[in-house]
């Protein structure tokens, strides 16, 4: 429905003018465009609806007029909207739906109950891939030697991988087919979990793909992560386009704006522009949706056996995603990149660690992370990256924000990454000639 700009007669009642407003309010809810706008030139800060806010830099196509209308004014007949409308309702305190109580419930006792003790605790390497692993040789020299304290699943969603280790042979699980951006993705990640989850001994559980490599040796990584009980999410608030910005008004009242999360894309990107001409007769340059708690997060995890259960237990959220969280178009939503730092900001914020210990390189600015090829590989590289002891978030929107935090394990600042991708296959050999050495604690 195209609305040009709104011509108005002096004379029209102060309902009429409210009653407009909160049509369009509704409107840019269906259209789902963040760019509920109802401002001038002048800067705002204004509640819009249940956590929704306007940004700081909302602007309107009328290029900066000499003047400013006074609330519900004109100027040369053209409505100039004011963001200090006072008809907006509080928010009030609600009454949590069934489901959320049945799923309170279960989570409660989940997080508080005696996990069972194993006495030999091993990690369940699980292998999200299209077919063959490419570093199967390499992973072979990694795992050599610590029979008993490793376990080995493959969801393959393509094809029957081709081995060439004996480790790998027979360690494929029921698969299918995995869509990009789709919740299949989860799906596929949480038949990994159950798999492993069968094995009372697997203690940790990691997800990886194809391209992932081990970046330290296999007493190190055990070390690292059997000596704590945190799990390693990446969980962070990016209020632009690619993290609050794919929140959908439908996953209410059970996940809020406010407890939404991402953890996946840390680079840098142009903020979008877009008309709002159709509905408003304005532009809006940029995401400015403030949503308090919104995240983004790498998908891939390493998780304790407490964290894999919950994953499982969980249906409400689960379903959230499922149905209204899908790469469409003005809303890229990913559901990988956002279902587990959302959960788990939600039931167990202090439980995560909010850094994944897989490193990835977003520095390219692309949709996808770089790769390295066999050219790429150099010891400096690999070591520089086993360095790394913090984490570099970077906003989507506008402010381009740069968020460095210290990765602190058991109280002291310790190296973020255990594994890294994407490496192409033809890295291999050049891999198998390092791996000894750069991977010396």
């Amino acid at each position: 429905m195209a609305l040009a700009t709104v011509i108005l007669s002096s004379g029209l009642k102060r309902v009429m003018y409210r009653s407009l407003l909160k049509a369009f309010v509704k409107l840019a809810y269906l259209r789902e465009i963040a760019a509920s706008c109802l401002c001038c030139s002048n800067r705002l800060d204004m509640p819009l609806a249940r956590n929704v806010y306007l940004g700081p830099t909302c602007q309107t196509s009328l290029s900066q007029p000499k003047q400013v209308a006074k609330k519900g004014g004109s100027i040369g007949g053209t409505i100039l909207f004011s963001p200090c409308l006072d008809w907006l309702p509080a928010v009030t305190r609600r009454e949590p739906t069934d489901q959320e109580v049945f799923s309170s419930v279960v989570i409660r006792d989940l997080l508080s109950m005696p996990m069972p003790v194993s006495k030999k605790p091993k990690i369940a390497f699980m292998f999200l891939t299209p077919g063959s692993l490419p570093f199967e040789k390499l992973w072979e020299n990694f795992l050599q030697g610590h029979e008993g304290r490793y376990s080995i699943y493959i969801h393959a969603s393509r094809e029957k991988p081709v081995h060439s280790s004996p480790l790998f042979v027979g360690r494929e699980i029921r698969s299918e087919k995995v869509v990009w951006g789709r919740v299949s993705m989860v799906d596929a990640e949480k038949r990994l979990l159950g798999n492993a989850l069968l094995d009372i001994d697997n203690q940790f559980f990691v997800l990886l793909s194809d391209s992932c490599i081990p970046l330290h040796t296999f007493d190190y990584i055990y070390n690292y992560l059997m000596g704590t009980n945190v799990s390693f999410i990446d969980s962070f608030l990016d209020p632009g386009p690619h993290g609050s910005g794919r929140y959908s008004i439908e996953m209410f009242p059970e996940i809020e704006h406010r407890d939404f999360r991402k953890g996946a894309q840390r680079k840098l990107v142009s903020c979008a522009r877009f008309s709002c001409g159709d509905l408003m007769g304005f532009e809006l340059r940029g995401y400015n949706l403030r949503l308090h708690r919104c995240r983004n997060g790498m998908p891939w995890f390493a998780i304790t056996r407490r964290h894999a259960i919950l994953i499982m237990a969980d249906n409400l959220y689960y379903r959230k995603f499922k149905l209204y969280c899908k790469p469409t178009v003005g809303r890229n939503c990913i559901a990988d990149e956002h279902y587990l730092p959302t959960l788990f900001k939600i039931v167990d914020p202090g439980g995560i660690s909010n850094y994944s210990v897989t490193h990835v390189d977003w520095s390219e600015g692309k949709w996808h992370p770089r790769s390295y090829r066999a050219a790429d590989i150099t010891y400096e590289l690999l070591r520089n990256i086993t360095y790394f002891n913090e984490i570099v978030h970077i906003a989507s929107d506008e402010s381009r924000t740069v968020t460095s935090t210290p990765c602190i394990l058991n109280g002291r600042k310790r190296p973020c990454f255990l594994f890294a991708r994407k490496f192409y296959p033809d890295a291999v050999n050049n891999l198998l000639k390092l791996f000894p050495s750069y991977t010396s604690a």
